[in-house]
């Protein structure tokens, strides 16, 4: 009995713990932000072609006032919402395609705000991914494991 009583002490411990969470959290976060950006929107962006990622690039080309490169830059935002996605899920080159998930999500939210339209859940995606693009991929990703250099 004392035995299971220290195991479920030391698993408390674990979870209950002010010290070694932050990497646990940064990786609850990522995963969860970038498999939900994938599934729930970059999937079906990706796929579904020039049409749909014309639409998309009004979004910015008209915030800046550009006239042309709509497919190119929805494109762009394709790639944000689905790779870019799967690389933060995967902590891969974490801080720079969190940057662009993150610039993608600020464009959504702002030309939602423009049409007087409250868009948080592309908010709520713009604050986790400049979280992640400040905090780093934790020591549970593979940016760790490739390019953390042995002392």
């Amino acid at each position: 009995m004392s035995k299971n009583i220290q195991r479920i002490k030391k698993n408390l411990n674990i979870v209950l713990s002010a010290e070694g969470n932050n990497d646990i959290s940064l990786l609850i976060l990522r995963v969860t932000t970038g498999l939900l950006m994938f599934f729930g929107h970059g999937l079906n962006k990706l796929t579904a072609g020039t049409a749909r990622w014309e639409k998309l690039g009004h979004a910015f080309t008209d915030l800046i006032g550009l006239d042309s490169f709509h497919i190119f830059f929805g494109f762009l935002a394709s790639l944000s919402e689905s790779i870019g996605a799967l690389l933060v899920a995967f902590g891969l080159v974490t801080r720079f395609s969190s940057f662009f998930l993150f610039f993608t999500m600020a464009i959504a939210s702002l030309k939602h705000l423009l049409k007087d339209d409250f868009s948080e859940l592309a908010l709520i995606y713009a604050l986790i991914c400049l979280v992640i693009m400040i905090s780093g991929s934790g020591k549970y990703s593979l940016d760790y494991y490739l390019f953390k250099k042995n002392d």
